[in-house]
Order: C-alpha cells, then structure tokens, then sequence
C-alpha cells in the first residue's frame, strides 16, 4: 500500500507553532501582504527579515508531539511506500523521527541566495544580510515559498498522488491551494481519502471518510491501525 501524507499547520499549532493566520486575518500580527510575497521583501527587506528570524529562533522553543512521532514510527515501517509532503516549514517532523519529508512550501531553517539560487542550512538570523556561503553576495533570503511563488517539487508531488492508494490530510485547512486540490487529484487516480483534523474543513466534503479531534489523537490511532495490518 503507497500512503501519501499531507499535513499543515494543524498538526503543529499542537506544538504551539502559530497557525498561518488568525482570527482578525493577521499573521503573527503582521498582514500577509507584508511579510509573505517577494513585493514585500523589495519593499522592506529589514522587516521581512526580523519577522523570520524572529520565527526561525522560536523553533528551538517548540517539540515535536504525538502527532509528529507517530508519522516518523509509520516510515520506519512503510518505508519508501510513504511520502510525506508538508505545507509547513519548520522542522517538527523531521525531529520527530521522519527521515524523508518534502517541505513543499520552503523551511525556515533554510536560506535562498537570490543571486545563484542556492539554498543552504540556516540556524541564525538574516537580518544582518550575510554573505551567500557559496558566491559570497549578500542576496539571502528566507527559504520560503511566498504568495505568487510555485511550491516546491510539484511534478514530484503529483506523480506520487497518481500512485497513491491511499491519500491522508493532516490538520489542513482545505483552502491553500494548490494543496487544497490534492484530495481531488488522489481520488481521481483510485486513492481512497482520509481526513485527519481539529474541525471540519473547506474540503471535508471531498474525503471519504473525515475524522475530528486533535492531531496528537488521531494521527497516533491511526498509525496503529495502519500497522496493525501490515
């Protein structure tokens, strides 16, 4: 069986990571428009900059939970038969045990040089606009897919959702697309559908079967259940 995960910012709001916006439409209290699309950065980078490093350097106040490890027991056991995608971009899966995960909205723990493309490991700020380890000019920016940007990996993403048996979605909010149409894609090609998520979603009605409650609940049961039949 060919499982395809995809998670969102459900699944670590648990952690106490904030979720993409909240209640008043604001994103860590900062309008989207910005701090989240390359207009913003060419506008005023110093800002973009202090708003990432600011949540780059709260990941090391935040854990994995349930939720996280449980999806790490699962590759363990399935292997190359899971392919976890996720919309978010800090690393609580991979600290959870997940050895393969495709960030396909960019990590935070990353940098991108604007002038030769490469993306590097980065733990501390940016704000201070350091050199590009590779070419050396300063042109670095958060690793981060922005809105009017394409997501990371689509061809990758789409050739696994056609082979998929089985699609999951993971605390998402069924409205970020292109994401929010996966569940469509899958069940298209034969996948059956499973919705794991707080409340119900924009896109519980194309799921198959749709299960509510908190992610460190369900995702853990629903591994065992998993690998109760293999």
């Amino acid at each position: 069986m060919r499982v395809v995960v995809l998670t969102g910012a459900g699944i670590s709001a648990e952690s106490g990571v904030p979720t993409f916006r909240d209640a008043d439409g604001l994103w860590e209290g900062h309008r989207v428009e910005d701090v989240a699309t390359p207009e913003a950065y060419d506008a005023a980078p110093m800002v973009v900059h202090q708003f990432y490093d600011a949540r780059r350097a709260a990941l090391d106040g935040v854990e994995p939970n349930p939720a996280h490890v449980a999806l790490g027991r699962l590759e363990a056991a399935l292997g190359d038969d899971l392919f976890l995608v996720t919309q978010n971009i800090d690393d609580l899966h991979e600290r959870g045990g997940s050895t393969r995960v495709l960030h396909m909205h960019g990590e935070l723990r990353s940098a991108l040089c604007r002038a030769c493309g490469a993306r590097t490991e980065w733990a501390g700020p940016m704000g201070d606009f350091p050199p590009c380890p590779g070419c050396g000019v300063t042109e670095l920016r958060p690793d981060v897919v922005w809105f009017g940007e394409i997501p990371y990996e689509m061809d990758t993403i789409v050739a696994e959702l056609q082979r998929a048996d089985l699609f999951v979605s993971i605390g998402t909010s069924g409205a970020v697309y292109p994401a929010a149409g996966f569940v469509q894609y899958a069940a298209r090609h034969g996948a059956r559908t499973l919705e794991l998520n707080l409340v119900e979603s924009e896109g519980t009605s194309f799921f198959h079967e749709s299960r509510n409650g908190p992610a460190g609940t369900l995702v853990p049961a629903w591994v065992d259940e998993v690998l109760a039949q293999l």
